[in-house]
């Protein structure tokens, strides 16, 4: 099955593709790889989910609010690529959670990502992944996720 097949089965929406937030690019191809910049957890009303995990959010609420980010990461790979099937894996995935010093639970917040991943891309999606705590992150949001992707000419 397709990886367009899949995303199409799992009846999930595709939020616009977000615009930079500063003087850079969403995604820059090199050769056979896609570099996407770090992108937030954009709801479908253009908001971004903000707090900090261990204080303001939940696990549950963070692995959402990663989950929304993958979303929004397939919408930049759509927009860029024109389909998901070009995508032949992903390579890195480095997540990045807003958290108190004391929160320790990164790994399971940025599974919301990587759980997506895997139904949209199968076992391509198994990455070389770092989950990490942040004292802040940009405009308040609770997750920033970057992945590379191995791509198809």
């Amino acid at each position: 099955m397709s990886h367009e097949a899949r995303f199409a089965d799992l009846k999930l929406t595709l939020p616009p593709a977000p615009n930079p937030m500063a003087t850079y690019a969403t995604a820059v191809r090199h050769k056979e790889l896609l570099y996407t910049s770090g992108h937030g957890p954009l709801r479908p009303d253009g908001s971004y989910v903000m707090g900090k995990l261990g204080a303001d959010l939940a696990v549950a609420a963070g692995k959402e609010a990663a989950h929304l980010t993958g979303l929004a990461i397939l919408a930049t790979l759509r927009s860029q690529l024109g389909s998901l099937d070009r995508v032949v894996r992903i390579v890195k995935v480095l997540g990045m959670v807003n958290s108190t010093p004391d929160f320790a639970d990164h790994p399971q917040v940025i599974n919301g990502f990587s759980d997506l991943m895997v139904r949209v891309f199968g076992d391509a999606a198994l990455a070389a992944r770092s989950a990490v705590g942040t004292a802040s992150l940009p405009a308040g949001i609770a997750v920033e996720i970057e992945a590379i992707f191995e791509i198809a000419p």
